[in-house]
């Protein structure tokens, strides 16, 4: 069993209070979920109104399929218009 771990930190340039920082990243775990089957909540910066962390989740058995899945979330969300990628940490276990 392959596990990839994505910890993504994200600005939110539209966000000016709390309240649409979370429509801005529920619209994205949506997709996300949707769209590559993945796990997907926030787990940083949750108090500060402008930027998220979110981790994604993936298991499969083969690590270059994980490679691959990570490598196109990563591009999915880096070409999203509502937020600014700063900083990408992935891990395969």
């Amino acid at each position: 069993m392959i596990i990839g771990v994505l910890n993504i930190l994200l600005e939110i340039p539209s966000a000016f209070s709390l309240k649409e920082k979370r429509r801005v990243l529920n619209s994205l775990k949506t997709k996300l979920k949707s769209k590559f089957n993945i796990s997907v909540a926030e787990i940083g910066e949750k108090d500060i109104w402008n930027r998220a962390e979110i981790g994604v989740a993936l298991i499969s058995d083969d690590t270059s399929f994980c490679n691959e899945q990570l490598g196109k979330v990563v591009d999915f969300v880096d070409n999203q218009h509502d937020v600014v990628v700063l900083e990408i940490n992935q891990e395969i276990l």
